[in-house]
């Protein structure tokens, strides 16, 4: 029996055969949640096979013992007695970036965001949620080890100066794998204030389906906050010669007492966090006219956490939130009344040469969220009397995951793995050096350098690694000492995660 296809189908058909992307589900549904936010059905790039990427890229930067369904396989258990200079057991979590030591505060980040993707956007992940689900757990299973003992937490573990005079793989680390922690006589409001984040956030995550850890990750956030809000100062006046510069807390501890009581306001309910904010808020910096979010700074990030309260919830007392959110939102679109942001000649987000796109991922990731936020309540963004709408921001965040991806003046994905063209000689030890399987001799600390210094190609695919990426000029060297550029980071991806996952399920790919 022949098959006869309307007009509007063969060009569908062909549009799918031509295209040669995933045409997932079917392009004739009438019931699609995202048809009002007027995305096209054909996307040009594969955001689900990015998302796949981009949470893979997690098992990469583990530290400890493997499981054996570990993806990234070049990669084998390091840092089996961290903790033991201490006599504690802080065998676990991430490696935050290119290098083998283990910074508590960017571990922690990277976890409030990765939850927040899936406390987001979760939903929508179908086969993806119990990977995003695994790589928080990788972190909060540290976080737990790292706040077992009351007020204090175990901040960081490896020596960074001693560390990076040396590029081994974390299989043969030598350097000392020193232990440092903040209690009541050295405190760290901030990178407290972001532990009790990540660990409430994550509470979330695992309500349903693992309760039990749940509470035990809601109860060590409300144990840790008031450890943080108890006994105030920066980490970095007791630990400074320790983490700085790599991770000096630059813009002190009030953004991260007020993010994590938002935190816990969302995990727990319980009034006293909404008072908490509502006393404090203004003292923390609630109104401060900084644009800028990422593991250092989370104003912008609480503003847009606690719109929701106002926005979706109705919390009245939060009205404020909403025109802070507002004014950041603002901050990003050219030509409005207040802009500030500025872009590369291709359109790409640019707040700084060191790890830029670190920013473009969260700032994507907030545009995200709260059209998510704004669409649900109905409102728009009001910038000095233009009105902004939902779906201007989720074309903003677009342009800026597309360049990621490829649409740029490079035609270079920023992804590894991801593309028929992405960088080849990031800034990352283990993917450098040959493979532990390959050559099972260890390789000595300064020996090291002479891959690090070669121009071949990283032997071991770091897949899904989002790189720091190109200059204000949208140049892009692809040199393996260029940190800036060329190095991943926990925290570059863990927002993208969330950003990937609407984008692919808009264009109908999940």
């Amino acid at each position: 029996m022949g098959l006869s296809l309307s007009p509007l189908a063969l060009i569908v058909l062909l549009t799918c055969l031509t295209a040669l992307h995933q045409c997932n589900g079917n392009p004739f549904r009438r019931n699609n949640p995202f048809r009002h936010h007027h995305h096209p059905r054909f996307a040009k790039h594969n955001y689900r096979d990015a998302l796949t990427k981009s949470i893979m890229f997690f098992e990469g930067q583990r530290s400890g013992r493997l499981p054996s369904n570990q993806r990234i396989t070049w990669r084998r258990d390091s840092g089996l007695s961290d903790g033991a200079a201490m006599h504690v057991d802080l065998v676990g979590g991430y490696y935050d970036a290119g290098d083998n030591v283990k910074f508590g505060f960017p571990m922690a980040f990277t976890t409030t965001m990765l939850s927040w993707s899936v406390i987001e956007f979760g939903g929508l992940m179908k086969g993806e949620l119990q990977n995003a689900k695994q790589a928080i757990r990788w972190a909060t299973d540290y976080l737990l080890k790292a706040t077992a003992h009351p007020d204090t937490i175990y901040v960081q573990v490896g020596d960074a100066k001693q560390d990076h005079s040396c590029w081994e793989r974390p299989e043969d680390m030598d350097t000392p794998r020193s232990v440092f922690k903040i209690d009541k006589n050295s405190p760290g409001s901030d990178v407290a204030g972001e532990t009790a984040a990540a660990l409430a956030a994550a509470s979330l995550v695992f309500r349903r389906s693992d309760p039990t850890y749940s509470k035990l990750l809601a109860r060590r956030a409300i144990r840790v906050f008031q450890f943080a809000d108890k006994y105030r100062g920066p980490y970095s006046n007791g630990l400074k010669k320790v983490v700085c510069p790599f991770y000096c807390s630059y813009s002190g501890y009030q953004d991260e007492l007020l993010w994590g009581a938002a935190w816990l306001h969302r995990a727990t309910r319980n009034p006293t966090y909404l008072n908490y904010i509502q006393v404090n808020g203004q003292i923390l910096g609630a109104a401060e006219f900084d644009n800028t979010f990422g593991w250092d700074n989370k104003h912008v990030g609480a503003r847009i956490l606690l719109s929701k309260a106002f926005l979706v919830q109705r919390l009245k007392s939060l009205h404020d939130y909403k025109g802070h959110a507002d004014n950041f939102i603002c901050s990003l679109i050219p030509g409005a009344p207040f802009s500030s942001a500025q872009y590369t000649p291709g359109g790409l987000l640019f707040k700084m040469s060191d790890s830029n796109m670190q920013y473009v991922t969260s700032t994507s990731f907030l545009l995200l969220t709260y059209a998510k936020y704004l669409t649900s309540a109905h409102q728009v963004v009001n910038c000095g009397g233009t009105r902004v709408t939902p779906k201007r921001l989720r074309t903003i965040a677009k342009k800026q995951v597309d360049y990621l991806l490829g649409d740029n003046p490079l035609k270079m994905s920023y992804m590894v793995g991801y593309g028929p063209r992405y960088p080849q000689r990031i800034h990352h030890r283990g993917s450098s050096l040959p493979s532990v399987a390959n050559h099972p001799a260890k390789i000595q600390c300064s020996a090291g350098f002479n891959f690090m210094k070669s121009q071949s190609p990283n032997p071991n695919i770091l897949v899904g690694a989002v790189i720091g990426g190109p200059d204000q000029k949208d140049r892009f060297p692809d040199q393996r000492s260029d940190y800036e550029q060329s190095e991943p980071a926990t925290y570059i991806n863990a927002p993208l995660v969330g950003a990937l996952t609407y984008l692919a399920h808009s264009f109908g790919q999940l």
